[in-house]
């Protein structure tokens, strides 16, 4: 109650002080002022506020996933396929608009690129690499510190766009074969996940990304080169990926800073300005 107070004794300790003044100039004795001489005033102002509990309105972040490794459930026939976790750092990055209704909970949104993928080893002398490079729209919302940014917790559900393709094949450790398709049927065209995780200050993160979908599109067909036949090379094939992201927000959030103290009184004459927080 003492710290609520003390603008009030302020403003009536300068009114008094003003008052004071003014008697004292009123009762000396004075020259004539001659008439074509100017007068100026000092204009005064008072201002009360509150300091903002939040970041208001919507803020950029920029950064990536930049260490991605990546795991596949897969089954051809029914049957388990061996595969290989996938580590890749590049290319990974990203853009969020994110938007805080309080100090413990936001909101965000944006756009990311990233390199998803898998390793397998259909026999024990084939090994196959597998990536698409996807454009990603999050929708997800955090919880804790989001305003200070010290630890706080997120979650929501991404739609990925495969824009390429590409696949490499090696027999007995020889990289034998490899291509890439722009938009390709090899796979589904628009890839929905769900992700969860957590960042701390300054800006380090770690994130889990599932996909449900299945990786390959099994109605893809192509020719076989010897017979002209038609095929179809992922027909029986079911794969669902996983990934842990190490992310990091490269542009180094200046994150709000909630004041200590919830109000302030601002007095301004001229040039000169005093301000008191309680």
């Amino acid at each position: 109650m003492k710290c609520k107070l003390l603008p009030l004794f302020l403003v009536l300790l300068l009114i008094g002080s003003s008052v004071f003044a003014q008697e004292k100039k009123d009762s000396a004795s004075t020259p004539a002022v001659d008439s074509t001489e100017k007068t100026t005033f000092t204009t005064f102002s008072l201002i009360f506020g509150k300091y903002p509990k939040h970041r208001e309105g919507i803020y950029v972040t920029r950064g990536g996933e930049g260490a991605l490794l990546s795991f596949a459930s897969m089954k051809e026939n029914g049957e388990h396929m061996r595969n290989i976790p996938r580590f890749t750092l590049f290319f990974n990055i990203g853009t969020n608009f994110n938007k805080d209704v309080s100090k413990n909970l936001g909101f965000f949104t944006g756009i990311n690129i990233k390199n998803i993928g898998l390793i397998s080893k259909p026999t024990d002398s084939l090994k196959l690499k597998q990536r698409v490079y996807t454009l990603g729209v999050p929708l997800g919302f955090k919880i804790g510190d989001v305003t200070g940014g010290s630890f706080f917790f997120f979650a929501g559900g991404e739609i990925d766009l495969a824009f390429n393709y590409k696949e490499k094949q090696f027999i007995d450790g020889k990289k034998v074969h490899k291509f890439n398709e722009w938009f390709s049927d090899r796979t589904p065209l628009l890839m929905p996940s769900v992700f969860a995780g957590f960042r701390v200050n300054p800006g380090f993160g770690l994130k889990v990304q599932y996909y449900p979908q299945n990786f390959f599109n099994q109605d893809f067909k192509t020719k076989d080169k010897a017979t002209g036949s038609s095929i179809y090379p992922y027909k029986n094939l079911e794969a669902n990926l996983v990934f842990v992201t190490l992310g990091y927000n490269f542009s180094g959030v200046n994150y709000f800073k909630v004041k200590r103290k919830s109000h302030y009184m601002k007095m301004k004459s001229g040039k000169a300005e005093f301000e008191v927080n309680y």
